[in-house]
């Protein structure tokens, strides 16, 4: 089985695969570069479940016009602080503008939240996945990772947020958690809904 997943990103691409392999299924993943889609996508949406859609249909429109028949999964993701009102939320990727450094947001997120207490720095890491079959079914599937936002960042690197976000699960950074641990957040969470769905 061959499933393109909507993204060039070697990283997530890599967690995908990782989770396909780790689930015993056998399924090619295939990039957005593999199939020679390069075509810029308007992600106008204001929902996860918006965007993740309008990228999957963006993409069905390009394999149909290129004789392409193959699963398509898309995804959109984002934090959401519930002090900030669910913000950053689907503006995660441009908090702090579009070309913004890890830092620079970081920075724009820890400042709006300099006044808020403890007990009320929760929040949640969100992934929704959107598959569209070969027969034109549309399934949906949603991922959630709860946890609150720390006063001074830890590791940098890896997830734009992970230095900031304290899982409630594991009760450190994302930066910190390990492979193992970091297969149980919100990306595996929907795929696993996802796969549940489709199988």
């Amino acid at each position: 089985m061959k499933i393109i997943y909507g993204s060039s990103n070697k990283a997530k691409l890599q967690e995908v695969e990782d989770f396909f392999k780790n689930n015993k299924i056998n399924v090619e993943v295939l990039s957005l570069k593999d199939i020679r889609f390069n075509e810029e996508i308007d992600e106008n949406g204001e929902t996860f479940e918006e965007n993740s859609l309008i990228k999957a249909n963006a993409i069905k429109e390009f394999c149909v016009r290129n004789d392409i028949n193959e699963i398509i999964i898309t995804d959109d993701a984002g934090l959401c602080v519930d002090a900030l009102g669910g913000r950053p939320g689907v503006y995660s990727a441009r908090y702090a503008g579009d070309h913004a450094s890890q830092e620079e947001t970081l920075n724009k997120l820890l400042d709006e939240m300099k006044n808020v207490s403890d007990e009320n720095r929760t929040a949640k890491f969100v992934c929704v996945l959107t598959a569209i079959l070969k027969d034109g079914r549309v399934i949906v599937a949603r991922g959630e990772t709860k946890g609150k936002i720390a006063k001074t960042p830890g590791p940098m690197g890896k997830l734009t947020y992970g230095p900031v976000f304290i899982s409630d699960e594991f009760g450190k950074v994302m930066n910190e958690l390990t492979p193992e641990q970091l297969k149980h957040t919100h990306r595996e969470k929907a795929l696993q809904e996802l796969i549940n769905k489709i199988i």
